[in-house]
């Protein structure tokens, strides 16, 4: 199934972008990711297509414009990427097209932590979360107060990430849980990685959406 996508601009922060809605869509998914990335991370774009043929929209935008992506105390600024994550949030519930839609937060890296601020500040926007090889850790002080179920998923071979998000697990007190790809690094690199991701988030998502009245 090959769904439109519609280049968008969120008007506060002039930021750009990228969003695909499938025909009867059953949530949205705000994609945030991690340092160094953008919009157009192939990653995140090949997990954004798999949801979406699991009848998900998806939305993919940067969390800093072209100049503060040259700036590194911005990228990982984690109040200022939670709080544009707040504003894609606010950004989507005044669309016609989008409001009524649960809505889901899919974090990579710095992004994770951005995604898990603006789920602790709006506890009852957030259906779900899914963090791939996040660092929840810089989301300290905000990890107690998150509601929505959360995923955190990590390559076995990512080490040191792998034991923050141990950590961050601890720390969380929603429904909660932590999957570990075997044998993949970071970035998901390896032959079979980043499916394992995109089937886990798909089955979280899913099943945890509000029940239709």
């Amino acid at each position: 199934m090959t769904v439109a996508i519609e280049p968008v601009v969120l008007q506060e922060s002039s930021l750009q972008g990228d969003l695909a809605v499938p025909t009867q869509a059953r949530a949205l998914v705000l994609f945030a990711h991690g340092s160094g990335s953008s919009r157009l991370s192939e990653r995140n774009r090949w997990v954004a297509r798999m949801l979406q043929r699991e009848g998900m929209a998806t939305l993919l935008f940067d969390l800093l414009t072209p100049d503060e992506a040259q700036d590194r105390r911005k990228v990982f600024d984690v109040p200022l990427l939670g709080q544009r994550m707040e504003q894609a949030m606010q950004w989507a519930s005044q669309r016609q097209d989008l409001g009524s839609l649960p809505l889901c937060l899919f974090g990579a890296s710095t992004g994770a932590a951005a995604a898990l601020v603006a789920a602790a500040k709006w506890p009852q926007a957030i259906a779900a979360v899914v963090c791939r090889g996040g660092r929840p850790d810089l989301a300290q002080g905000y990890l107690s107060r998150v509601q929505a179920p959360t995923l955190l998923i990590v390559g076995g071979d990512d080490t040191e990430v792998l034991e923050l998000n141990r950590s961050a697990l601890r720390q969380l007190r929603c429904t909660k849980r932590l999957e570990v790809v075997p044998g993949a690094g970071h970035l998901f690199e390896e032959s079979g990685a980043l499916e394992s991701v995109a089937a886990l988030a798909a089955e979280w998502f899913l099943g945890h959406l509000p029940t239709p009245e």
